[in-house]
């Protein structure tokens, strides 16, 4: 990437960060997507035409769906901020390829397999181990309150307070958001900051820091064995998507949902509703009287 490109997209990140409240990953994302399609035209990211841009299909022809279309979304933002700063004349990226692809059903736990991984975190938390004491109000947080991997190691200490029945989250692009913190959760994150030093500033500490968000996926996977359920099954992600799919199943409103999800887009929402579809058809084709008739 040339120099006056990386000023651009230094300028355009810049915009993203105070205008739309974009946050760090989001930021670092579309760095990456915007200097790796430099790379695929030569270097030239700011003058480039659409007849270059509508060659990236073939470039990009190697790459998953979900990628392509990340890109160009990337690069529909970046031309449209140049177009509307007045540093381009034109705005290309109509010659952007958009790849067509069925978004995939998230995974997720049926209440049977969570109780089974709660079953086994709290056996193994009467025991008064350390970590199983941590490991439980990880569930807990994880499971019933749907937050994000990045929001859970990354609660300070006092986060959690008696007698407060939530949270206020600072979520992607910096939006805040109430989430609420069950009687189950509360007991098991109190029984857990009895054994974090005083002096940590966080809730789950590892090291200098907070716990990773790679760690708490590893930690998460062995809960999942210790529950007979194929590790590879399980994400702390995957554990957020059944905290939403069991509130819906349960009859919660989708918008309320989307609030406790800190979704900015209800259409986000909503592939949970089709999860929650699926499943139904499932039952009727294998549970009704008449599914064993020919």
């Amino acid at each position: 990437m040339n120099l006056e490109d990386k000023a651009l997209v230094d300028r355009f990140l810049d915009m993203m960060a105070a205008e739309a409240g974009a946050s760090r990953n989001t930021l670092a994302a579309y760095r990456t997507d915007l200097e790796r399609t430099s790379e695929s035209l030569g270097g030239v990211l700011g003058d480039a035409d659409s007849g270059a841009l509508s060659e990236l299909g073939k470039k990009w022809s190697d790459l998953a769906p979900s990628t392509v279309a990340r890109r160009s979304a990337a690069l529909r933002r970046f031309y449209g901020f140049l177009f509307d700063e007045g540093m381009r004349k034109d705005d290309p990226s109509a010659a952007l390829p958009r790849p067509a692809f069925e978004r995939p059903l998230p995974k997720i736990l049926d209440s049977d397999e969570v109780s089974a991984m709660f079953q086994a975190a709290e056996d193994r938390a009467s025991s008064g181990e350390h970590l199983a004491l941590r490991n439980l109000a990880l569930l807990e947080l994880l499971y019933g309150s749907g937050l994000r991997a990045t929001e859970l190691v990354s609660l300070p200490r006092g986060a959690v307070r008696v007698g407060q029945p939530f949270l206020i989250l600072q979520g992607k692009g910096s939006k805040e958001r109430l989430v609420p913190i069950s009687s189950r959760a509360e007991q098991a994150v109190v029984r857990w900051r009895e054994e974090v030093p005083s002096s940590s500033l966080w809730l789950f500490p590892s090291g200098k820091s907070h716990l990773s968000r790679m760690r708490l996926y590893q930690i998460v996977r062995t809960m999942a064995a210790d529950a007979g359920i194929p590790p590879e099954r399980i994400s702390p992600h995957v554990l957020r998507h059944a905290f939403a799919t069991h509130l819906l199943s349960g009859g919660a409103d989708l918008r309320v949902v989307q609030s406790l999800l800190g979704h900015a887009d209800i259409a986000t929402t909503q592939i949970y509703t089709h999860v929650d579809s699926a499943r139904l058809i499932e039952l009727v084709n294998t549970r009704h009287p008449l599914a064993d008739r020919r």
